[in-house]
């Protein structure tokens, strides 16, 4: 397991790459890296393929199996690849450090989702509230 510490640490670093490309890949990466302590957390094996050309929606997939809460963060996972999308088809465009500034939020708040629903498993059943860990 990758310490959420060290997640974090990952996606602000990603954040402010000067290569937005290469910076757009890693928050991707850190993404999968957030879903595979979930999985390794439910004493699973990752899994290394693919879901519409994309391991972090592959990995969502299986740790939504058994789990319909575990859904919550699908939009979350989908965001994260949306934004890696836009920087890769137009590098230069003059959004795109605010693109990955939004995909580095995107990140660190699947990184938060998973770190509260580490502590409490009924955490999406209402969307991303995070109530249960407030009592």
């Amino acid at each position: 397991m990758t310490p959420f510490e060290t997640i974090t640490a990952g996606i602000d670093t990603a954040a402010g790459d000067a290569d937005a490309r290469r910076g757009a890949d890693a928050l991707l990466s850190w993404g999968e890296g957030v879903l595979e302590n979930w999985m390794e957390a439910r004493d699973e094996t990752p899994t290394a393929s693919e879901r519409e050309g994309f391991r972090l929606l592959a990995l969502h997939r299986q740790g939504a199996k058994g789990d319909p809460s575990f859904n919550a963060c699908r939009e979350t996972c989908r965001e994260l690849v949306y934004h890696r999308n836009l920087i890769h088809d137009d590098p230069e465009n003059v959004e795109t450090p605010r693109r990955l500034k939004m995909a580095a939020m995107v990140a660190r708040h699947l990184c938060l989702f998973i770190q509260g629903k580490m502590k409490e498993d009924a955490l999406g059943e209402f969307c991303c509230s995070s109530r249960p860990l407030h009592n």
